[in-house]
C-alpha cells in the first residue's frame, strides 16, 4: 500500500516521504520506514504525537492505502497568544476613514 508520511521540523519546513509499505502497517511501522526520527534526533517519540489525515491515533494504528501519517511537534506557542501578538505588532486596530 502507498502512503505518506508528512514531518514539520520548523516552521514553513516540510518533509514528505512516500512510503511503500505491505498490507496490516501501522503508524510505527510507518514512522521507522520513513527515517524521520533519525534525521532528526532532537525530536523524540516521546516529544511528537502521532496522527492519520489530522486525527491523532496510536501508533498501533492499522494504515490504509493512501492514507498521510503526520508527525506533530508540540506548540510553542499557543495560537491565539500569536495572532494577538502578530495583530499588536501590526499596530493594532486602525481607525477607519469616514
Amino acid at each position: 500500500m502507498r502512503i505518506e508520511v508528512v514531518f514539520s521540523a520548523a516552521p514553513r519546513q516540510v518533509e514528505v516521504v512516500p512510503l511503500e509499505l505491505p498490507d496490516g502497517a501501522t503508524l510505527r511501522d510507518a514512522v521507522e520506514a520513513s527515517g524521520l526520527l533519525s534525521r532528526h534526533p532532537h525530536f523524540g517519540p516521546q516529544s511528537l504525537s502521532l496522527s492519520v489525515w489530522g486525527r491523532p491515533q496510536p501508533a498501533e494504528h492499522p494504515l490504509r492505502e493512501g492514507d498521510r501519517v503526520e508527525l506533530c511537534r508540540g506548540l510553542l506557542v499557543d495560537p491565539k497568544e500569536a495572532r494577538r501578538l502578530r495583530y499588536k505588532g501590526q499596530g493594532g486596530a486602525k481607525k477607519k476613514r469616514a
